[in-house]
């Protein structure tokens, strides 16, 4: 680390974690450097002087300056080796180490490239978008350079990039070697990291090439046969890909890192025939989250299956499963349930709950039944419903507070679970608030409280849908499985896990995902080491004296019995009541720290503080660093995680043939059947982590067994954006993912690795003073044999160097050269054995010492020779610049000479030209002060004109107003009197007009007189048109003044329909008076009904009074009498305008109450009362009034029309006689339309019964509420004929002025 060299530094507080710096000073205690992106900073490391091997476990030598957060970077790579993929695989880096590892995946990461090899591992950066990389084209790509690099004939020069399809096609055709050995896939990664996407992508390759072998072409020829394919039968690479959307329905969900989180692990195994053909998969699932079904932190989901049946279901759908918009008061169903709605409910970025909805049904219609599609999303809706069931506490006879369920809503929601979950209502009610304990063979019923009751109904849920997902799967594999397992050959699993977890509080399920990390990483170390064996043995080095980290007792500390972890916690939960998380946790504090002040175990791997103790805290020291496990967050109850007898007896009784099939799968899974087997008792049930630790045991059993390929997935930022990336999360899940564990692993062994050319060309130079002869400079011949000599020679010469000791710079004799390099500051010693440099057939395996010692000598040349190129450089710059110098003094001071005459002559040319303009200047003065004098005097003049001028205007206007003024004001009085004298005559006049007209229309005989009139106006009018028309002398005239006699007759026919309108408003009133009539009839006549009954009722009370007034009452004397009520109203003090319905109904009459005497009184009160109703409200002569005023009404509408009927025949003899021709009345009565003089039937029926029936007829005038007054419509009719007499009037005084001014 000479001044200079590119190193990284931590960063503790930064988003970065490493920052690229340069080396600016080193010292023995200090080294002091200023980062790149900012000069101006420094930054400073002490030297680690305790600690002599790094945090990677590097074997260092003992004299190799170490400081604090700091290691050497490498080389940056050109534009032209990045295109050549230098980066492509990270294990060639000189310096493998975490910052470097960091830095080469962020700089990939920028160019769009997400795939990076680190030796065997791949390395997957989630984009959070869609890049072009998976599409048909690259797929054959892929798939052509695996198939003919299988048969030998690939280029050995050209290499494709990193990417998934490569380490899926390399463990495809692998599994097709000689050897047909079974592979293994493991994608691992934390929640968000693309774990699930990149399962989806390697099962699509690797089904596309079972396909292709089995079709006999190549990818895109599948692709055109899975299109073409029409007759609905599913190939078994679509049934495969079939089933991911129905295991991520079930057993995926959105959590705050990743919107399609897979909540369980799964391995599929895809099975192989001979010749490669795919016959069918498998899939083994671990640890389904069962927990998230009862909560779910905000921002988060539940099971995306749930989501698409509420907002993806039709209308039917919701019906059939009972999702009632109604009931939610406006809140979407998703967010009113309460499984669902805990975290808000939140959408997905990539795709729609619908469109999920149509995903999963297709792919669940694909491998079954509608029958049974139908059935699973009933029994999902079952448990929606089942969650809202709530309890109300209620006091049972002991006097304890119960849960009851409440009333309402919950029962409704109790009703639909029990329907769609196909169980009984009362068993699933007593699941919920009672419990059953056996003990001694005795079962204890105990009644739980309402928050009791609201746990067991969420493990209740748990327990149907954890055993409907173990059905699903089960169903999932009999339809994909192979039909015979003699022709799977081989077989590629596909192992999708979940990645190390580390939160602020750790439970139960990080405990178990971290276990199996543990294990999963103690068989990559073993597989790094194998490979790293493997390409020893390749390069024939010596490597017997390497050794390799073990994390077997991390896995003991865990899962050894009978004090593993897991093992004390099952022997807790066989303890039953007795056992707690508090008591496992005092057990393993005395198991593994069981001195007083200790702190760790023995191995290192578990410790608890004294204050962690009381908070039940302890730690596991796993390989990506120490995880704190809080053992009061229910890890007994979560291990046990056993059935209730309500729910045993719920689910053995139930009636749905669904609910029976996955109960029995759920037994099969956790009951242990050997035990059942052996001595005849029941079955016991196994706990989750011993379920766990058999599933985790297959697992490794089976990855032993095959060849493994790893996929180490990152997520660039918690934000789920593209394009950025947090430096310091990245950090973290190479730790987690064991990527940082594999580099240290490499590390323990040769970890830097040169090509023998590179190797030669970067330290030949560390021996200036060999000649050619010795040791040639460039690498020809055996490369491996020269390289040898230089390291032997590099080794005698780091001896003597060592041997010396430092050197004195003023040395007589010495060059400048040598001078230079003894006043730098010394390296580490070129010392180290032999054996941290081997020198394999192709490469140089060198252990980081040897590596740094020469880095440190490379560098130390480099510098020394950089000064004397600097000192060199520096002297020519500074000659070249002394001659520039002297040449550019000469021009100055020839410039300067010059400079001077022209500023001498250019001053005699100023002082003359000022001479000139003073005399100019002087000039413009005073011409400019007489110009101004004369335009003052100009402008004074005319101001004081015009103030005269407009002086004199103003005063004449002023005159002229006034006397204006004086005049107009004359001319309005004169004009307000005449306009008050003509007010007050025509207002004398509409007084009189309007008293006549008040007059008349009191008259109704009047209309008649006035209609005879019209008629005989009418008849006027017709002489004189007949005179006019024979008279007339042109024909066109005739024509007009017909027109005119058309329109006269057209207002009449007005006149008529106006009449008949108002003869049939009058008709209409007197049928709504006969209704009436007829239902006063009928009320009178149940009345008297009524009456009678009471009469002999009281006839029966007089016999009788003496006999029930001593057997039933027996009064004393004294006691108060009923009084009867006071005299009726005489009969002009009712109102005349009272109708039946606002008469006061009679009170009922009980005889039983009733004296004899207060009987005889109440029927005399009821026979007057009666009296009164039939006499309210009845006029005849309003009757007979009303029938005369319709009879006038319709004889002088018929009149009207015989007049309108005569009228048109005139007015057809007119319109022929202008024509020339002369008609006769019988032709002229065949021509009027005919209907014309026919009235309307007369539909008033005959009034019976005249005396009782009653109207009141309102007043022809009445004052209204606003002070005007009313007109009856008598009295309109009678103004609309007169109206139109003056109109006939005025036409007729119109024809006679015609005429005499024709004659």
């Amino acid at each position: 680390m000479e001044a200079g060299a590119r190193i990284w530094i931590s960063d503790a507080e930064g988003d970065d974690a490493w920052i690229l710096a340069e080396v600016k000073s080193r010292t023995a205690a200090l080294l002091t450097a200023f980062p790149i992106h900012k000069p101006s900073s420094i930054i400073e490391r002490p030297h680690l002087e305790s600690e002599s091997k790094s945090k990677e476990g590097d074997n260092d030598a003992p004299g190799e300056l170490k400081y604090e957060g700091v290691e050497l970077a490498n080389n940056p790579l050109s534009e032209t080796e990045q295109a050549e993929g230098k980066d492509n695989d990270m294990i060639t880096l000189p310096h493998l180490h975490e910052p470097a590892i960091l830095h080469a995946i962020g700089e990939r990461f920028d160019r769009g490239e997400i795939y990076t090899w680190t030796g065997p591992v791949l390395i997957a950066v989630n984009p959070f978008q869609r890049l072009p990389l998976y599409t048909n084209e690259i797929l054959e790509k892929y798939r052509r350079a695996g198939l003919l690099r299988s048969q030998g004939m690939g280029s050995t020069t050209v290499t494709l990039d990193p990417h998934i399809y490569a380490i899926a096609d390399l463990s495809y055709r692998q599994m097709m070697a000689p050897g047909r050995k079974s592979q293994a896939i493991l994608i691992s990664g934390e929640s968000g990291a693309g774990k699930t996407e990149s399962t989806k992508i390697v099962m699509l390759y690797l089904t596309t090439l079972g396909m292709a072998a089995n079709a006999g072409g190549g990818s895109g020829e599948i692709v055109e046969k899975r299109k073409s394919n029409g007759n609905g039968e599913l190939t078994v690479m679509e049934k495969v890909l079939q089933s991911n959307p129905i295991l991520e329905a079930f057993g995926n969900a959105r959590t705050l890192r990743n919107d399609n989180s897979s909540r369980f692990g799964k391995f599929i195994e895809l099975g192989f025939s001979r010749s490669g053909s795919l016959l069918g998969a498998k899939v083994q699932t671990y640890l389904l989250e069962k927990v998230r079904l009862g909560f779910h932190a905000s921002g988060e989901r539940n099971y995306h299956i749930f989501y698409q049946l509420l907002r993806g279901a039709t209308e039917d759908q919701k019906r059939l499963y009972n999702f009632h918009d109604g009931d939610t008061h406006g809140i979407e169903l998703c967010n009113y349930f309460h499984y669902t709605g805990q975290g808000g409910a939140p959408t997905l970025r990539e795709f729609t709950d619908e469109e999920g909805l149509g995903y999963t049904l297709k792919a669940m219609k694909s491998i079954w039944q509608e029958e049974k599609v139908s059935k699973v999303l009933a029994l999902c809706a079952g448990l929606l419903h089942l969650g809202q069931v709530n309890f109300d506490s209620v006091e049972n006879e002991g006097g304890q507070q119960v849960a009851a369920i409440a009333e309402g809503n919950a029962q409704n929601s109790l009703t639909f679970a029990s329907d769609l979950l196909g169980v009984d209502m009362t068993m699933l009610k007593t699941a919920l608030t009672e419990r059953i304990l056996v003990t001694r063979g005795e079962a204890i019923t105990i009644q739980l409280a309402p928050e009791k009751a609201s746990d067991s109904r969420d493990a209740l849920t748990k327990t149907i849908y954890g055993a409907l997902f173990l059905w699903v799967v089960q169903e999932v594999n009999q339809s994909i499985l192979w039909e015979k397992d003699g022709d799977v050959r081989s077989s590629v699993g596909v192992l999708d896990i979940f990645g190390f977890e580390c939160f602020a509080i750790n439970s139960f399920e990080q405990l178990c995902i971290n276990f199996t990390n543990e294990a999963l990483q103690q068989q990559f170390n073993k597989f790094i080491f194998k490979m790293e064996q493997a390409e020893y043995e390749r390069e024939e080095i010596n490597w017997d004296f390497i050794s390799f980290p073990d994390n077997q007792d991390c896995l003991d500390t865990i899962q050894s019995r009978p004090s593993g972890i897991l093992a004390m916690l099952d022997d807790e939960a066989r303890l039953g009541a007795r056992g707690n998380d508090r008591n496992w946790a005092d057990r393993l504090y005395k198991h593994f720290i069981p001195n007083k002040n200790q702190v760790e175990s023995d191995n290192t791997r578990f410790s608890a503080t004294p204050i962690e103790k009381s908070r039940s805290i302890f730690t596991i020291r796993h390989f990506a660093g120490p995880v704190k496990y809080t053992a009061t967050t229910g890890f007994l109850e979560k291990n046990k995680d056993e059935i209730p007898v309500t729910a045993h007896n719920l689910f053995d009784f139930a009636e749905s043939w669904l609910i029976k099939e996955i109960y029995a799968v759920q037994k099969k899974e956790t009951e242990e059947g050997a035990c059942a087997k052996s001595n005849g008792k029941p079955a016991k049930t196994k706990t989750v982590g011993q379920q766990f630790k058999e599933q985790l045991t297959q697992l490794m059993t089976k990855i032993e067994t095959v060849e493994p390929h790893y996929i180490r997935c990152l997520k660039p930022n918690d934000a789920a954006k593209p394009n950025m990336m947090t430096r310091r999360r990245l950090t973290e899940q190479l730790r987690y993912g064991g990527v940082l564990e594999a580099v240290r692993v490499a590390r323990m062994g040769f970890p830097v690795r040169m090509n023998h050319d590179l190797f030669f060309q970067e330290y030949r130079k560390l021996s200036p003073s060999v000649g050619d002869e010795k040791l040639s400079w460039s690498l020809s011949g055996n490369a491996q044999a020269l390289c040898v000599r230089l390291v032997d020679m590099l080794l005698v010469e780091g001896k003597k160097d060592h041997d010396a000791g430092p050197k004195n710079p003023n040395e007589e004799g010495i060059g400048r050269f040598e001078k230079v390099r003894r006043l730098q500051l010394r390296p580490i010693p070129m010392v180290f054995p032999k054996t941290d440099v081997q020198l394999g057939k192709n490469k140089v395996f060198m252990r980081k010492p040897a590596h740094d010692a020469l880095e440190a000598h490379r560098v130390f040349h480099q510098t020394a020779a950089a000064t004397i190129l600097q000192a060199w450089i520096r002297g020519l710059q500074k000659r070249v610049r002394f001659l520039i110098t002297s040449e550019a003094v000469l021009d100055v001071q020839r410039f300067y000479r010059g400079c001077k005459g022209r500023e001498r002559w250019w001053k005699l040319r100023e002082d003359v030209a000022g001479q000139l303009l003073t005399n100019h200047f002087r000039m413009l003065i005073v011409r400019r002060r007489f110009a101004r004098a004369k335009f003052g005097i100009v402008l004074l003049q005319g101001f004081y004109r015009g103030h005269a001028t407009r002086r004199e205007l103003a005063t004449i206007k002023i005159q002229s107003q006034h006397r204006m003024r004086k005049q107009y004001h004359k001319f309005r009085l004169v004009v307000k009197a005449s306009i008050a004298l003509q007010c007050r005559l025509r207002r004398g006049i509409a007084k009189k007009v309007l008293a006549e007209l008040k007059y008349e229309q009191k008259d109704i005989g009047k209309l008649k007189q006035n209609n005879e009139k019209l008629k005989l106006e009418m008849a006027s009018l017709k002489a004189m048109l007949a005179a006019e028309a024979k008279g007339s002398a042109g024909k066109a005239a005739s024509e007009m003044q017909l027109r005119e006699k058309e329109e006269e007759i057209a207002k009449l026919e007005k006149r008529i329909h106006h009449l008949e309108a108002e003869l049939a408003r009058e008709k209409e009133t007197a049928k709504k008076l006969e209704l009436k009539l007829e239902k006063e009839k009928s009320r009178f006549a149940k009345r008297e009904e009524d009456i009678t009954s009471l009469r002999q009722q009281n006839k029966n009370l007089k016999s009788n009074a003496a006999a029930a007034q001593a057997a039933v009452y027996q009064l004393p004397p004294g006691s108060p009498r009923l009084v009867p009520p006071a005299s009726p109203r005489p009969r002009a003090q009712l109102p005349q305008h009272r109708s039946v319905e606002s008469i006061p109904k009679m009170p009922d009459l009980e005889p039983e109450l009733q004296t004899s005497s207060s009987a005889e009184v109440q029927t005399e009160a009821q026979t007057v009362y009666v009296e009164k109703i039939v006499e309210i409200d009845v006029h005849p002569a309003q009757l007979a009034e009303q029938k005369a005023l319709v009879q006038r009404l319709e004889e002088e509408l018929n009149k009207e029309r015989r007049s309108r009927m005569n009228a048109d025949g005139e007015v057809i003899r007119l319109r022929a006689e202008i024509n020339g021709v002369t008609l006769d009345d019988a032709m002229i009565q065949a021509l009027i339309p005919e209907g014309i003089d026919k009235q309307k039937p007369d539909l008033m029926p005959v009034m019976e019964n005249q005396s009782s029936f009653t109207t009141h007829m309102t007043s022809a005038t009445d004052e209204s509420t606003d002070g005007g007054f009313y007109l009856s419509p008598l009295v309109a009719i009678y103004i609309i004929t007169l109206a139109l007499s003056c109109c006939v009037a005025i036409l007729r005084h119109q024809a006679a002025s015609r005429l005499r001014s024709l004659a």
